[in-house]
């Protein structure tokens, strides 16, 4: 039989395993400057160790690294928050994609108690009544379905990008989230849209149609809408709110919260 781990011990482990995380996320900082999407992801499953989880939500950033995914076959899972509020455009997408790659997309839904709760108490559209019960409704239909989605998890990929809001200007590239016990890293950080543009139309990568309709950012409806000429990119999240900052929660620190760099990077 095996002796019971104590708690000194099972702290020491995972202050190890924390020290590891720590350590992977400055080398995918240090190293990803020079490197291609399909190498960044490779060297993201070879460094971190443990399940990679990718979580997308078909937006054409998504949807570039989806296909660079499944075309290395690099074993990354790949999953998506289906909040019950997504656009038709959405599931189109989603179902395109599929049937390119013949691979499945795991859907996580909230729970739907907590959404029949949420509907009782602000009722259908009560998002709007303010920003406080709108990140209400963001946290049950989006963050906890992504606690469950990333649960076990070593490293977390996003199609975050710095180019997207003044906040995410100073995202880095890797770094440890200190919140979820995890390596948060950004492949595409330095990418402009024309660069993830071009790469989806040079690969034919399905996309989201609402693209082509104005939407540069896509979540839920009615919780988007088209960007206007000369608006930034996250103009259309949330668009009834003054609030300058555009995150559901998702992403609160960016995955800034101990960076292996915060130097802005160059965009292209």
């Amino acid at each position: 039989m095996h002796a019971p781990v104590s708690a000194n011990e099972a702290a020491a482990s995972d202050a190890t395993e924390r020290q590891l995380l720590l350590a992977a996320a400055r080398r995918i900082a240090d190293g990803f400057g020079a490197l291609g999407l399909s190498e960044r992801l490779d060297a993201i499953r070879n460094i971190i160790p443990g399940r990679v989880v990718f979580t997308t939500s078909f937006g054409i950033e998504d949807q570039a690294i989806t296909h660079a995914i499944f075309a290395d076959d690099l074993d990354i899972e790949v999953v998506t928050l289906d909040t019950g509020r997504l656009f038709p455009e959405t599931h189109d997408v989603w179902a395109e994609t599929e049937r390119r790659y013949r691979r499945r997309i795991h859907g996580l839904a909230p729970h739907h108690g907590e959404v029949e709760a949420l509907i009782a108490r602000q009722g259908i559209n009560g998002f709007h009544a303010s920003v406080e019960a709108r990140h209400r409704c963001c946290f049950v239909r989006k963050v906890e379905p992504l606690g469950r989605a990333l649960a076990d998890a070593s490293g977390w990929i996003t199609g975050l990008r710095a180019e997207q809001s003044s906040e995410r200007s100073t995202t880095a590239y890797a770094a440890f989230d200190d919140e979820r016990d995890l390596v948060k890293v950004n492949p595409l950080l330095d990418w402009s849209r024309a660069r993830v543009v071009d790469y989806v139309a040079r690969h034919g990568i399905p996309y989201n149609a609402l693209h082509d309709r104005g939407f540069l950012s896509i979540g839920c409806a009615p919780c988007t809408r088209a960007v206007k000429a000369g608006e930034p990119e996250r103009a259309g999240r949330w668009w009834w709110e003054q609030e300058a900052r555009k995150e559901c929660g998702l992403h609160n620190d960016n995955g800034d919260g101990h960076p292996a760099t915060l130097a802005p990077v160059a965009v292209g």
